[in-house]
């Protein structure tokens, strides 16, 4: 295991904000990750686990305590069965399936990050999420000192959200297995309204797996959401806010505030969450409470090309990031009566 001290933790953050870690361990193998999980539990020394660091909003204060960075390596792909170390990058691995025609992940190309935190997050984007077609988790469990196979049925899975989500401190997710699906080199069916428009098919209709994917990674890049050092629209943790999911009772007062601010017949996104909810677009409230892409004049501002995201110019703070988030949510809040929830964990801060 490689070990620094006082180190650096903003370069392994999408952000590339927050202050150094006390002491950062980065582990190749799942014995390396164990060991240093066992060696801060054993010593009381805070934790803080790092893969792709897509999902961070570290402090400007930094972190005391071990930082370990997931760093471990390999692919099996044995027919439709798919396993990754938790530390092997998302987008090669998406991209890997769809070269041996496999189907279930092509429309999560482009996001970042590590396959370890796809399980956490419930990661999802253009009518696919990982809980899908993931059908084991292996993990480290803290509580017991064992490694644990955790099947889907009991990972909680919900709209961003699992049970590693919801016990943060519990698990380390060492190896994800999913299912996929042979479908002679065509697509899951296309879910997502934006993704068939611009492929040109009906919801619901099977596209060339290729196809589906690069058409996603071409809607995510014109939002700023595939990663390009050069480009600082992609300075940010992608969506930086969750779509609401209203109840019957929230949606109805919701309207109805919609209808007082914005005037009669303007009707506000709704997709069904489940019996009794709604879930709407949080970059449409954004949007409408009057904060618009690019919206900031200081380091840290919205996107120049997507309201959900809030995004480093290059030399803003955390506390910058934070400044503005704290605005986007008291102003949705003011016109719709809505609290937005940040999607990325936060570290030693909080909105």
């Amino acid at each position: 295991m490689q070990e620094l001290h006082d180190a650096p933790l903003a370069p392994l953050t999408t952000f590339r904000l927050g202050g150094p870690a006390t002491r950062l361990v980065t582990a190749t193998t799942d014995a390396e990750v164990i060991e240093a999980v066992r060696e801060a539990d054993a010593t009381d020394t805070p934790l803080l686990l790092i893969g792709g660091g897509s999902n961070l909003v570290i402090g400007d204060k930094g972190f005391e305590g071990t930082a370990l960075v997931i760093a471990t390596k390999g692919v099996e792909l044995d027919g439709t069965t798919l396993e990754l170390a938790a530390g092997e990058v998302w987008t090669d691995a998406v991209a890997r399936t769809v070269e041996a025609g496999l189907a279930g992940i092509e429309c999560l190309a482009g996001i970042p990050g590590s396959a370890g935190a796809t399980p956490i997050q419930n990661v999802g984007a253009y009518g696919q999420e990982v809980s899908s077609t993931i059908t084991e988790v292996i993990a480290y469990d803290r509580g017991s000192g064992e490694t644990v196979v955790i099947p889907n049925a009991d990972c909680a899975f919900s709209y961003r959200h699992s049970r590693f989500k919801s016990d943060p401190d519990r698990y380390v997710v060492l190896r994800v297995r999913f299912r996929l699906e042979d479908a002679d080199g065509l697509s899951a069916p296309i879910r997502y309204a934006e993704t068939a428009r611009v492929l040109g098919v009906e919801a619901g209709e099977r596209v060339p797996l290729t196809a589906a994917r690069e058409t996603v990674l071409r809607l995510r890049a014109g939002k700023g959401m595939v990663l390009d050092p050069e480009d600082h629209d992609t300075w940010s943790a992608g969506s930086f806010f969750t779509n609401p999911i209203l109840t019957a009772e929230q949606f109805a007062a919701f309207r109805a505030r919609v209808e007082e601010r914005l005037g009669k017949g303007v009707e506000p996104p709704a997709y069904p969450a489940g019996e009794g909810h709604t879930k709407t677009s949080a970059a449409w409230l954004i949007d409408k409470a009057g904060f618009t892409k690019g919206y900031g004049t200081g380091p840290a501002r919205i996107s120049t090309k997507h309201t959900l995201a809030l995004t480093n110019r290059g030399a803003a703070t955390t506390e910058d990031l934070l400044a503005l988030a704290r605005e986007v949510v008291e102003g949705v809040h003011a016109a719709f009566g809505i609290t937005l929830v940040n999607e990325p964990v936060t570290v030693g801060v909080s909105l």
